[in-house]
């Protein structure tokens, strides 16, 4: 078996329906071979959500159908983001209106 990568960056947004063929092929055409190529991001996949969330808060629960794009990147560690082609690179400035998404780096237990 394959050992975990030991940090993930994992990026979750929702995006207008209206850009979203847009935001598709420039993710898949310019960003992520972009961020493929900065020194320690060492792999990353795109995903999209299937079916309904379930959502749990203050102990309730409820369900949304709002589709969801993850991106999962392996990094040799968090100074990955850090560097001038990462920080060149990173962003989706076209898209800002457009988007809400979350952006966090995990460290594996």
């Amino acid at each position: 078996m394959a050992q975990a990568p030991q940090y993930l960056l994992i990026v979750s947004a929702e995006i207008e329906a209206e850009v979203e063929a847009a935001w598709n092929t420039w993710y898949d055409e310019v960003h992520l071979p972009e961020a493929l190529a900065c020194p320690g991001v060492l792999a990353g996949n795109r995903y999209v959500s299937k079916g309904d969330a379930s959502l749990t808060r203050d102990g309730g629960k409820s369900t949304s159908s709002a589709k969801t794009y993850m991106a999962v990147y392996e990094l040799s560690g968090p100074e990955a983001l850090e560097t001038p082609e990462f920080i060149e690179m990173r962003g989706w400035y076209q898209f800002t209106d457009k988007i809400t998404a979350r952006t966090q780096v995990f460290e594996k237990l």
